[in-house]
Formats: C-alpha cells, structure tokens, sequence
C-alpha cells in the first residue's frame, strides 16, 4: 500500500518568520540598477513595437496587393 505524503500544515505566525528570515536573504537591487533596467525595458519596448508596426504595413501591402491582383 502507498503511502500518502501531505503538506504539513503550518501555523501562520512560523510561516511570517520564516517568510521575513527568507526576505532578508534577498540581494535587493539599487536604485540605479533598477532605473536602468526600467530605461532598457522601455527602449525594447519601444523597438519592438516600431518592429511591429513595420511588419503590419508591410504584411498589409503585400496582403492588399495578393487580393488585388484577383480582380
């Protein structure tokens, strides 16, 4: 017969220490760091949205074109 392996429960004020002794474990990023990231995600954000809008236009002529030629 197997046996059943359930989650030990765990009363809520030890699960808060252990949650805020596993926080204090966490390398928090600076505010420099985190200003750049926030810049680099904007900027590929930005490329990928103008990468986007030019293969839009250029699926929409080639599509157009495609339907155009059928009549």
């Amino acid at each position: 017969m197997r046996e059943r392996h359930m989650a030990s429960k765990t009363n809520p004020i030890k699960f808060l220490q252990e949650v805020r002794t596993e926080t204090s474990k966490v390398t928090w990023p600076s505010r420099k760091e985190t200003m750049i990231s926030t810049v680099m995600v904007l900027v590929m954000v930005f490329f990928a949205a103008l990468f986007f809008l030019a293969a839009d236009q250029v699926l929409g002529l080639v599509i157009g074109w495609v339907l155009n030629v059928g009549s």
